[in-house]
């Protein structure tokens, strides 16, 4: 079977909950699953039940920085850090471990806040194992990028609950 690249992006609400819902679908046919979030703690509450599944590896978030747009320039750098050291041995075990399919999640904003390096992400895409599907979430994806993606759905906002004052909900929103 020849992998595919998918691409989740847009402004609206689902595009994680989209990457959650077909690793719980491979899971289900006995694959082997690794997650990895960028820029989110393991608060929201997929993570919680992805975890119990069979077969499903979540990395662990180890450090939260807070919103880009609130970060200090020394911030900054300590993310860029943790989050190119998250992306490196990530793309390792993927391949090392043979994993099925790979979901990051938000990885186009850590991509285009500059916060890892988007050739190492491209270079493991061109020449990932054959077989691993790899699923990528976030807003405005490369032209590169979309241009190597077999699927690519756009989710986007039409009204939300935000608009209105209304914060996020825990088992909703996160």
């Amino acid at each position: 079977m020849e992998s595919c690249i998918h691409i989740y992006c847009g402004d609206g609400k689902g595009k994680t909950t989209a990457a959650a819902g077909l690793a719980v679908r491979a899971s289900g046919s006995g694959k082997k699953v690794l997650i990895t979030r960028f820029l989110k703690t393991d608060y929201s509450g997929e993570v919680k039940s992805l975890n119990q599944l069979p077969g499903i590896t979540v990395t662990p978030c180890e450090q939260s920085f807070g919103f880009f747009s609130k970060m200090s320039e020394e911030q900054k750098l300590e993310a860029k850090r943790y989050y190119s050291f998250l992306l490196q041995q990530t793309l390792q075990q993927a391949k090392e471990q043979n994993y099925d399919l790979l979901v990051l999640d938000e990885i186009m904003a850590v991509s285009n806040y500059k916060l890892v390096d988007e050739a190492v992400l491209l270079e493991f895409l061109e020449h990932r194992p054959k077989d691993l599907e790899v699923v990528l979430t976030g807003r405005e994806p490369s032209e590169k990028l979309l241009e190597l993606a077999d699927y690519v759905s756009e989710i986007k906002k039409i009204k939300h609950p935000y608009d209105r004052g209304i914060k996020a909900r825990k088992g909703i929103e996160y």
